[in-house]
């Protein structure tokens, strides 16, 4: 490769979608450029352009939807170690793409679930990307390969895993298998669209020097698209601010971080929970009251194990083990824990979406377990959940308006459908969204604001209670803040009762009165917030706040 001619360089780049006779311009005249062995981190709000940015080098949107009226994305391309040429990736045909993408320029996207195909194994799917780039390799040895990059990114028992279908995955684990297909093949440019929003502190850990040691050991160069400022201080070379498809400011990750210039930066870094103002939590005398609104004892979820011809039990999967946990109405309870320790399936046990094998769960003292789904019904109002994965949780043929009148009208709230429309779009501005919204389709909204779509469903019923799923995993950092602070004013408001599950210890610090910490099931510590992040007394506790990426400012 030319010393000191960039990987990538993007020119001037317009890229503009039409929804209707409407043209946005998503991607309006930006202009950066890569070195080989660099990482170039990509900010900015949801919504700002950075996964379309990400998308048009790669060209992997819609033809019939997209255009590029001016710009160049030019890439230096080796075929092998004595043969480059430069090429403009706008003007390639098909054919030429297809050489490039997964082998030379792979690409992590931000929604696994959405990413992976259903009907395939993970392992099919690793292998299926080897042996297109790589038609040589025989089934054993990509079968080898698929096992090797699953154990790169430290997915628990590869070998096993490799027959799994996504479904079976965590979250965490889905995005694993995404990291490990777009690593599989050793590209040059790895584009990672969020790579680490799914992930636990100590994976994401784990990720980002995995990241690092096969940028050093093989020079790959990577285009980091990220709202945590914290991995942006860990990763990033230089850094480009994002802001309604301009690029405001770009410049060497420390000065950025320490003296940046742009307005619309130093709002970004304000709003990251570390440095925001510290709410008021609820008197710790509430806490220590007998108002309990959830009570959990003994709660257990398995899941059973089949081998052999017929399909015998051979062993479960413990994913919640024996749980006891009382739940104080108007708090906010925070649940930390690696990826698949069992946090999601606690919350969904809870509201009875996952039946449990025994134990007990109450809300206001009525017992939940063993009741049927008619005698569930006129409770679900007062408990709801907030989904992790909203392009999964949205059905994609609905329109919004639909999405958040049908549950009012299931439960017979609201005089008529004008009535629930009205309602919706309270609760739309509620979560800063336009009233517009309602007559759009989940496939017309960024990761961000889908995740705020179902958070407003969530709360159109007018809970209780509300599970929290790491809602705030796919926001940007001022989205997230203003996330935050909404739901503690719904919290003051109505007297709120949240179950937040979340990886991101800043915002369990910020948000939570209380923490629960779990792993492999059980609940290893639990407390104060304020106690367990500043005086953990177990091992796993300390090992994840240590691995927390932090932004010394």
């Amino acid at each position: 490769m030319l010393q000191n001619t960039p990987l990538l360089k993007i020119k001037n780049l317009h890229t503009y979608l039409q929804t209707g006779k409407k043209i946005i311009k998503a991607v309006d005249g930006i202009s950066f450029s890569l070195k080989q062995g660099e990482t170039f981190c990509l900010v900015g709000e949801s919504g700002s352009g950075k996964s379309i940015c990400a998308l048009s080098i790669m060209q992997l949107l819609p033809v019939a939807i997209s255009s590029h009226p001016r710009g160049e994305i030019l890439f230096n391309w080796y075929k092998n170690a004595d043969t480059h040429q430069i090429i403009n990736t706008l003007t390639l045909q098909e054919k030429e793409l297809r050489q490039i993408r997964g082998a030379r320029i792979a690409m992590i996207f931000q929604e696994p679930m959405t990413s992976l195909n259903p009907v395939f194994t993970i392992g099919e799917q690793i292998m299926e990307a080897l042996q297109l780039h790589h038609p040589e390799l025989s089934n054993t040895e990509a079968k080898k390969r698929s096992i090797e990059a699953m154990k790169q990114v430290r997915l628990p028992q590869a070998s096993t895993r490799f027959d799994n279908y996504p479904h079976q995955l965590s979250g965490g684990q889905r995005q694993r298998v995404m990291i490990a297909m777009a690593l599989a093949c050793k590209p040059d440019l790895l584009i990672a669209d969020e790579p680490t929003t799914a992930l636990d502190v100590t994976v994401q850990a784990e990720i980002l020097r995995l990241m690092q040691d096969l940028q050093q050991k093989n020079g790959m160069s990577i285009l980091f698209i990220t709202h945590d400022f914290g991995v942006v201080a860990q990763m990033a070379h230089q850094v480009g601010v994002m802001k309604q498809g301009k690029l405001v400011e770009v410049e060497n990750c420390k000065q950025l971080l320490h003296h940046s210039k742009h307005i619309y930066t130093k709002k970004l870094l304000a709003a990251v929970p570390d440095n925001l103002s510290k709410p008021l939590k609820v008197d710790t005398d509430k806490l220590k009251d007998n108002n309990n609104l959830v009570e959990i004892s003994n709660l257990k979820v398995w899941f059973p194990i089949h081998k052999g011809l017929f399909r015998r039990v051979v062993d479960h999967v413990r994913a919640v083990d024996d749980i006891d946990l009382n739940i104080k109405k108007g708090t906010i309870m925070a649940l930390v824990g690696e990826s698949g320790c069992g946090k999601t399936t606690l919350g969904r046990a809870i509201l009875q979406l996952e039946l449990p094998t025994a134990g007990s769960v109450k809300l206001k003292g009525k017992e939940l377990v063993g009741l049927t789904p008619k005698a569930l019904r006129p409770l679900r109002p007062q408990m709801q959940i907030a989904f992790q994965d909203p392009q999964s949780s949205l059905n994609p043929r609905l329109q919004i308006v639909t999405t958040l009148t049908e549950p009012m009208f299931v439960h017979g709230i609201g005089e008529n459908q004008e009535d629930r429309i009205e309602r919706a779009v309270k609760v739309l501005e509620q979560v800063q969204l336009e009233a517009d919204f309602l007559w759009r389709y989940p496939h017309e909204f960024s990761g961000g604001q889908r995740q705020r779509i179902g958070l407003a469903r969530a709360l159109v019923l007018n809970p209780e209670f509300i599970v929290c799923d790491e809602i705030t995993s796919a926001l940007d950092v001022s989205v997230q803040a203003e996330i935050l602070q909404l739901l503690l004013e719904i919290r003051q408001q109505k007297d709120l009762t949240l179950l937040f599950i979340t990886h991101n210890i800043a915002v369990v610090e910020y948000l939570s009165d209380e923490t629960v910490v779990m792993k492999k099931g059980k609940i290893v510590e639990q407390g104060l917030t304020h106690n367990v992040c500043r005086s953990p007394q177990q091992a796993y506790t300390k090992k994840l706040l240590n691995a927390v990426p932090r932004l010394h400012l």
